[in-house]
């Protein structure tokens, strides 16, 4: 399967810096997303840390494991990562004053093959698009979902609320976290979407699926995006990354399959 990339984050119309950050490796075929938190520039330096860390490590495993390393393997490395990015981060914090109390979301995906290895922090999320349906395929960390799931509030109720953004986990602030993965099968044409909660907070989902259904480059997609949450007011910090699945895996089978007749 070939995939194409492309990320990118925006300040937003409120907020005065950013601290989302984003990260891809083509090679290792890595996509990560971060939203930090903190005072001063500590949420921006939080997440920084992570995507920058994680990128490094991961990538650096998946070289090093070879063309096809199992599914179990590539989770227990991507748990690794990210456990020794929480060390770092918080590390960070506890050293330096001006850093005290930050931290990050993460939504890390690794594509190999016809599979996503997906790790989620948080209420950074992850949507898949596949045949003109969008479904978010990650589940928020969050106080507000915790009362949807308890059947406290409505999702209705929930998407008007003011406490929208109070995460219920986040990467570098305990010594220990907590991060779901998840292993999904990519069919061609899937496109997935990675973004920050600046993102979902000022377009809903029907106007997501509206855009990322719209026959645009990845580039152009983002741009759409990004400036549609900003019209809306931008009140946080957007970021997007989009991973456009191809059909090159089909390819490639019936290609093995004919040499290996040959």
């Amino acid at each position: 399967m070939n995939y194409d990339f492309f990320a990118r984050t925006d300040r937003g119309r409120v907020r005065s810096n950013n601290e989302d950050a984003v990260a891809i490796d083509r090679d290792a075929q890595l996509a990560i997303l971060a939203d930090g938190m903190g005072g001063y520039n500590a949420g921006e330096v939080a997440s920084g840390m992570a995507t920058t860390f994680i990128r490094t490590e991961m990538a650096r495993w998946l070289a090093q494991a070879g063309s096809s390393p199992q599914s179990t393997d590539v989770r227990r490395a991507l748990e690794i990562c990210v456990e020794n990015a929480n060390h770092a981060i918080l590390g960070a914090s506890l050293s330096n004053p001006q850093y005290a109390g930050m931290g990050t979301t993460l939504v890390a995906g690794i594509f190999q093959g016809a599979r996503l290895i997906l790790g989620h922090i948080g209420d950074s999320r992850c949507y898949r698009l596949r045949g003109g349906v969008l479904q978010q395929i990650t589940r928020d960390h969050s106080w507000l979902q915790e009362q949807v799931d308890a059947g406290i509030l409505t999702p209705h109720q929930a998407a008007i609320s003011s406490n929208r953004n109070l995460v219920t986990r986040a990467l570098g602030v305990e010594p220990n976290v907590l991060m779901e993965v998840n292993e999904f099968q990519v069919a061609p044409h899937d496109l997935f979407l990675m973004c920050s909660d600046g993102l979902t907070d000022m377009v809903s989902d029907a106007d997501l699926a509206e855009m990322v259904r719209a026959a645009l480059p990845l580039e152009e997609k983002t741009t759409l995006l990004i400036d549609t949450a900003n019209a809306h007011g931008g009140r946080d910090n957007v970021s997007v990354l989009l991973v456009q699945a191809g059909a090159g895996g089909k390819k490639r089978s019936l290609m093995s399959r004919l040499l290996g007749a040959a």
